[in-house]
């Protein structure tokens, strides 16, 4: 943490919400990376393996990729101060971790003149809500979390390792 304090950005003056203005920010490259996990029940996880992770209603991984995308691109429709970005590249990945957790981890790139983070979060948390609704007919223990932001690079300052 540097020496100067850190203020909350989206409030004004008066402590009122608002968006921040980053007109007179430059430009540059901003890359975010954020992971959520999906926790099934032991039962519940050996038969998605043995399924393909497949379900009746269709292929999860497939799904959760194309909902998690199309969130990254509306984040600034879903969390109210995010500015809408030009979205540069997105890739969601989907695995195993373990015998009985999904890892989805959601990186994304834009050039402009505030980061991604919040798209990054967002496509990583969505895709394991579609896991969790593609998967709910099998169990309604399914744990969803932590999501977290891994790093981000751009802006102001680094976080974490992308």
């Amino acid at each position: 943490m540097t020496s100067r304090s850190r203020t909350l950005t989206h409030l004004d003056p008066d402590g009122r919400p608002a968006m921040v203005d980053v007109s007179d920010k430059t430009s540059t490259r901003r890359e975010a990376r954020a992971e959520c996990r999906v926790r099934f029940p032991v039962g519940v996880a050996a038969q998605l393996r043995d399924s393909g992770l497949r379900s009746a209603k269709g292929g999860i991984v497939d799904t959760a990729v194309i909902a998690g995308t199309m969130a990254v691109k509306r984040t600034h429709e879903l969390i109210p101060f995010c500015h809408p970005l030009p979205i540069d590249g997105c890739r969601i990945g989907i695995d195993w971790d373990g015998a009985n957790v999904l890892r989805i981890e959601c990186s994304v790139r834009t050039t402009h003149r505030t980061g991604v983070e919040m798209e990054a979060l967002t496509g990583a948390t969505v895709a394991a809500l579609t896991v969790y609704d593609m998967c709910k007919a099998l169990s309604h223990r399914i744990v969803l979390g932590p999501a977290k932001l891994l790093g981000k690079r751009g802006g102001r300052r680094d976080v974490g390792t992308l």
